[in-house]
């Protein structure tokens, strides 16, 4: 196995320093020439045009396409989960130098690109230039986290010994899992829930925010560039009536990833806790839910 240097956070940037500010106003005017693209889903490598199309638009300035996507329907999900399930047969049973050094490379370039995707976030969700900067960088930390992760994981793990007893421990992989990220942090907790389920063996179908979908593509395409197999992730845009609610009520969906609001992850728990014809296993979820969070007003 590849030994990994300690894990270290990713630094902020200082958009006080000139050369700092030039580069994110690079990022901007080289993003900003993208804006309004038409983009697919991929389903096992195959870009799918041609669909009904929805824009995701500039919250700051709303008549600003950032981005055309597809509208994808409950055909795609199934054809999504077939073909994941066919690349997990593979996937499973590489060695985690493989699925580790996938995330290490996504994670050098991303760090090589980190204001094009800060840039993207500023123009699709409104982020500001150091809210961008934190969320592109946490994004980072996942993958470099869950790359050395997954070498923990793949390695001896702790147990009690009992003399007349020859006992292991070891993680397996589940299968095909669906991951529903969130519009207000696009780029970290999609880049998380979804490498994390990779790196250990897994396949996922990537079902984007429909506010956010272009950042997701953007991970999604960096993905590819690092080496990923096609199949192990598969992006597939549209509504939660049409992408969401197949996706997670699919009986050969093995876990759900969620980060949204606490109705729609009620809804996600209800309804993958129902057993569906075919099912073979009880659905893991984790869904993570606002609602916690207080503000107090209070006089200056």
């Amino acid at each position: 196995m590849t030994a990994l240097p300690e894990f270290k956070n990713e630094a902020l940037t200082d958009f006080t320093l000139p050369e700092n500010k030039a580069a994110m106003e690079a990022a901007l005017a080289k993003v900003g020439a993208e804006l309004g693209r038409e983009y697919p889903l991929v389903i096992g490598g195959e870009r799918i045009t041609g669909l009904k199309t929805f824009d995701s638009t500039n919250p700051a300035k709303k008549d600003q396409v950032v981005g055309r996507f597809q509208k994808g329907m409950r055909a795609h999900v199934e054809q999504a989960i077939d073909i994941a399930w066919k690349a997990f047969e593979s996937w499973k049973r590489q060695p985690v130098d493989v699925r580790a050094g996938l995330l290490v490379k996504a994670a050098a370039l991303l760090r090589e690109r980190k204001h094009e995707f800060s840039a993207t976030m500023v123009y699709e969700v409104g982020k500001t230039w150091p809210e961008a900067d934190a969320d592109t960088a946490e994004a980072i930390d996942f993958l470099e986290f869950y790359a050395r992760e997954a070498y923990r994981y793949s390695g001896e793990q702790p147990i009690t010994k009992i003399d007349f007893e020859d006992n292991a421990l070891v993680y397996l992989p589940l299968g095909v899992g669906a991951v529903i990220p969130p519009w207000n942090f696009p780029l970290a907790i999609m880049a998380g829930m979804t490498t994390a389920a990779a790196v250990t063996g897994n396949c996922v179908v990537l079902k984007p925010s429909s506010d956010s979908p272009w950042i997701a593509y953007r991970l999604f395409a960096l993905l590819e560039e690092a080496g990923m197999p096609s199949g192990v992730v598969n992006f597939v845009s549209g509504s939660g009536g049409e992408v969401g609610d197949p996706l997670i009520a699919h009986p050969k969906i093995r876990f759900i990833s969620f980060t949204g609001s606490k109705e729609v992850g009620l809804h996600i728990n209800e309804e993958a806790a129902k057993p569906q014809k075919g099912q073979l296993w009880i659905k893991r979820v984790v869904a993570e839910m606002g609602g916690k969070d207080a503000i107090i007003v209070d006089r200056e």
